[in-house]
């Protein structure tokens, strides 16, 4: 989807149109999406709001609103799933779907992707852009290459051509700080990442580096798996007023165990490792965790470990966020029937 929750924030207030908006907190928090009007000033998610509005002074801040979100999503899945069960949502507004067999029997992705966005914008009013091609790695390289409202086709006779010379910045995956790191190596285009060797690679970036060996030539054999595991349960608060307190810092700690309790309830999940996030006022990160052979089940027990990792805490510092998570969970993975690409391509990417 486009800017998902800012533009289900422009639908819903038609006021917000063509205005540059940011969904969060305005005092203490982050944005969490920007509208296209807002990006064009550098607004990005994960951005401090002061930052964004220093960027942008007119900006406006909209609370954000998860339940409608979810109902969207909703919406949204529903479609895809006229076309395909093989489904593997990657957040509320993403997800891959492998058309191989798809249940209309239609031989054209292209024409596929073309329907599902028109569907889309028919039954929510918003615009949403995708990409096609043989795996899951080029698809979710192409969905960003027409954005906003369009898509892309990465036809398998291109694949070389287009991996060559692409940024490797804009390769799914890289980061800033690898970026920069292969920057400095003189990597700045597929066509130099593919030069390097796969023992170089893994070298210079670990496990990551075979990944690079293999993506940049287009192999990436990873499935859509519509059953995803969740790895991980987490919940976490910005405070309006920083904590200097060790009583402030139990009230909280107390108040996320509750919730982390009665959201793990909901779906019936354990976990087996917990961990504590501490963000200071100067935006410094900690964590730390502790895993055990049982499972956490109570809330206090998560009270209590997470009382112990705060005092292994290295700082003394005023207090701007906490969380805490569960991992190791109880989930298992279900394994899916492997089956093999034979998409039909067009030579045209439709808009």
């Amino acid at each position: 989807m486009d800017a998902f929750y800012a533009s289900v924030e422009q639908h819903d207030n038609p006021a917000l149109k063509g205005k540059a908006i940011a969904v969060g907190g305005q005092h203490r928090g982050v944005v969490a999406a920007a509208s296209y009007e807002a990006r064009k000033f550098g607004v990005r998610s994960a951005m401090p709001s002061k930052t964004a509005k220093q960027k942008c002074p007119d900006l406006i801040f909209v609370p954000p609103r998860f339940p409608r979100y979810k109902e969207v999503s909703r919406q949204i899945r529903e479609i895809f799933y006229e076309y395909t069960d093989l489904v593997e949502p990657l957040s509320l507004d993403e997800a891959y779907l492998d058309v191989t067999e798809n249940k209309k029997g239609m031989e054209s992705a292209n024409l596929i992707a073309k329907e599902i966005r028109r569907k889309i914008f028919e039954k929510t009013g918003l615009t949403a852009s995708a990409g096609i091609s043989v795996n899951k790695f080029l698809a979710k390289v192409a969905s960003d290459i027409n954005k906003p409202n369009g898509q892309k086709t990465i036809h398998p006779d291109k694949i070389e051509t287009f991996l060559e010379e692409l940024p490797v910045e804009k390769f799914y995956g890289v980061g800033k700080v690898t970026a920069n790191k292969m920057f400095s190596l003189g990597i700045y285009k597929g066509k130099d990442l593919k030069k390097r060797s796969i023992e170089d690679l893994t070298r210079l970036f670990g496990k990551s580096g075979a990944h690079y060996y293999n993506v940049v030539r287009g192999i990436h054999t990873s499935e859509v798996k519509p059953h995803r595991i969740q790895k991980s349960v987490a919940v976490e608060r910005t405070f309006s007023e920083d904590l200097f307190e060790e009583q402030q810092v139990n009230e909280k700690l107390e108040s996320l165990s509750e919730e982390l309790h009665s959201r793990l309830q909901k779906n019936n999940i354990l976990g087996r490792t917990l961990t504590l996030k501490i963000k200071y006022k100067d935006f410094s990160l900690y964590t730390r965790s502790i895993t055990q052979e049982d499972y956490f089940s109570l809330p206090e027990q998560y009270l209590k470990t997470g009382k112990k990792l705060w005092e292994l805490r290295p700082f003394d510092k005023p207090v701007r966020l906490l969380g805490l998570s569960l991992s190791h969970l109880n989930t298992e993975e279900k394994k899916q029937v492997s089956v093999q690409l034979k998409i039909p391509f067009e030579e045209f990417d439709d808009r």
